[in-house]
């Protein structure tokens, strides 16, 4: 494989659920921030590009793992583009434990963004040969695929959005969709099964101040759950998902 970048990691105490093993949304944190440093690595990072109102937005992706790593287990994190539209790229990422075994997978379709006119921007050519791309695929999944918001809701839960969970672009994070939206299955359910996949679609922005309503509603497969984020005030799909849950051993 070419054209890849490898970043690795060593969990923290504080990235750890009540199981003794990193959260999904560590790993998706820590699936960004390998992003970040990928665009640091060709001298297009965070700051050069918002000097220039430009960054990259999250639109879709899929996070599957066969366990998560526990406290002071040391993991890589090996990410690559697999393909260029004109204001599009397609990432894949592949974690590893110490032994270099795959332990999870995840891909990702982000937008090249202005951030002031917030509207999509074709991807600068250097960008695209610095980083060139890999034909390599880590999962073979469609996530340019709609998950439709869900009708009728099995759980819900309101969330006021507070001042941290907006990023440097002014609006909620999409970890912190994922997390809401992981939030909203039951109990039962999230004490004796694992987070196996998560496969969201990012619709709309939401800011500081406003109200959101986390639903989910299992479908007809077994352990595996359709879930929306709408705001309150005007029912506006932000975020849907789907999840399958795995019993834990």
């Amino acid at each position: 494989m070419e054209n890849y970048f490898d970043q690795q990691f060593e969990l923290r105490y504080f990235e750890m659920n009540k199981f003794g093993e990193a959260s999904s949304t560590t790993l998706l944190t820590l699936l960004e921030e390998t992003a970040a440093d990928h665009c640091e690595s060709i001298n297009q990072g965070l700051y050069t590009l918002q000097n220039q109102n430009i960054g990259w937005v999250l639109l879709s992706g899929i996070l599957t793992m066969d366990r998560y790593p526990k406290y002071k287990e040391k993991i890589t994190i090996r990410t690559w583009m697999s393909e260029f539209s004109m204001i599009k790229g397609h990432r894949e990422n592949l974690i590893f434990d110490e032994k270099m075994n795959i332990i999870g997978r995840s891909k990702g379709l982000w937008v090249f963004f202005d951030i002031e006119k917030r509207r999509p921007v074709p991807v600068f050519d250097s960008i695209r040969e610095d980083w060139g791309t890999s034909s390599d695929l880590c999962l073979d999944h469609d996530i340019t695929k709609k998950i439709l918001p869900i009708q009728a809701a099995h759980n819900a839960k309101k969330i006021d959005v507070n001042m941290f969970d907006v990023d440097i672009y002014h609006h909620v994070n999409n970890i912190k969709y994922l997390q809401w939206l992981i939030e909203s299955v039951s109990d039962e359910i999230f004490d004796n099964y694992y987070l196996y996949s998560i496969d969201g679609r990012f619709i709309a922005e939401s800011m500081y101040g406003d109200t959101i309503l986390s639903t989910s509603q299992p479908t007809e497969e077994e352990n595996t759950f359709l879930h929306t984020i709408c705001t309150e005030k005007d029912l506006k799909p932000c975020a849907t998902a789907k999840t399958i849950w795995r019993k834990r051993p």
